[in-house]
Formats: structure tokens, sequence, C-alpha cells
């Protein structure tokens, strides 16, 4: 799969990934957002390659950034960075030891991909893992930003995003349906995540947009 921000740096979409990024620096003036969960009310939002652009910008402007894939379903940042998954999140959940982080093509942005699939993801994901994970992460991060399955499809979602500076929620123009995306807000709320906004994709500008959500 190709980055829109690699391959057309100057289309309408790599410049709102652009003001994307630009509005989540705002967004931190008054509390810090070092880590960041993207997911979506359900499959049709293309939630991952979305949190790819938006790392991509991010290490473009001199960002240190990690991506986590703890999409543990259907994980798509190896195929997305073209990188083998043999060894990843589930390997260090599972054993502990060295958490295998992975180089890629654009400096100062490195990827830890899922790993083997487990037959139970929520067991493995415990909510004191996951905050060590982060905190090991952001000593030698600017930004962590985490993969995570939709909201309304599995509970995966809601753990990570009880453990993160901020959500954004991934709605896809003329698919999601309000009542989803209302009943995804909720479900965040409910861990107390704080839902920095909306991010609107396959608009008809072809643009990724940040703004806040209302039902």
């Amino acid at each position: 799969m190709t980055l829109v921000t690699l391959t057309h740096p100057r289309s309408p979409a790599a410049e709102a990934y652009q003001s994307l990024r630009t509005n989540l620096e705002f967004s931190s003036l008054d509390r810090p957002l070092r880590s960041l969960l993207m997911t979506s009310p359900g499959p049709e939002s293309d939630k991952s390659a979305t949190l790819a652009n938006l790392a991509v910008v991010m290490a473009q402007a001199g960002d240190r950034v990690v991506i986590l894939d703890g999409d543990l379903r259907r994980p798509r940042q190896h195929e997305i960075f073209d990188l083998p998954n043999q060894r990843g999140l589930t390997n260090w959940l599972q054993k502990g030891g060295v958490l295998p982080l992975q180089d890629t093509e654009i400096p100062g942005l490195r990827v830890v991909t899922s790993g083997p699939l487990p037959p139970n993801p929520v067991a493995l994901l415990s909510t004191n893992r996951l905050s060590e994970l982060l905190l090991g992460l952001l000593q030698d991060a600017d930004y962590v930003l985490c993969d995570a399955p939709p909201v309304l499809s599995v509970t995966d979602a809601a753990l990570w995003a009880s453990k993160v500076d901020g959500v954004l929620l991934v709605v896809n123009a003329g698919q999601t349906r309000r009542e989803h995306a209302a009943r995804a807000k909720a479900v965040l709320e409910r861990v107390r995540a704080h839902v920095l906004g909306a991010v609107l994709v396959n608009a008809e500008t072809d643009a990724a947009i940040m703004g806040r959500y209302e039902e």
C-alpha cells in the first residue's frame, strides 16, 4: 500500500494530514499529548492508513515517532510499511524482553508490528502491561501512535483508550453511520478516554480533517 504523504506530498490529502498534525499540536497546549490512539466505530474506516500518514508527517517535521500496532485482530502496519511480522507486540506481551522496534525508510519513524495473532487478544492486554509499554516507548520517542481495532467490534480499543493521552475517532464520509459514531464515542467516554475529536476520511476533497465530535 502507498502512503499519500510520501507519494503525493503536495496533494490536498497530504496537506490535510499536515493540518491534522498542527491541530493536534494546538490541542496539547493545555494538556500533554504524547501517546495517541486511533480507532474507528466500525471496519469501514481505514484508520490504519490514517494513522500511518499522520506518523509520516510528524516524523518529517522532526519528531521521533513510534507506531504501535495494537490491532491484534486485523493488523496492517507491517503491510503498510512492508515490514516482517514474525516478532512484534504479542511476543513482548507474552514473554517480555526487548520490544522489537523496526526502522522504516522515514527518518525518525519506527514501528512495533503486531506480531503473530493470539487466540485471545484481550487476555494479553492487561492495563498494567499497557502502561509499562507506553512508558518505555516514550523514554525514546516524542510520540507513540497506537493502532487499535474498531470500538464497536471488540473491547480492545477501550483497554487501549484508558491508557493514552488522547483518542482520535476515524469516520468515513458517506459510510460511517451517525449513531455508530455516537455509540463509539460513548464507549470511549465510559472508560474516561480523552476523545480529541473525529477525523473525517474519504470526503469529497479526499482530505483527512480533524474536528470536534458533535452528535
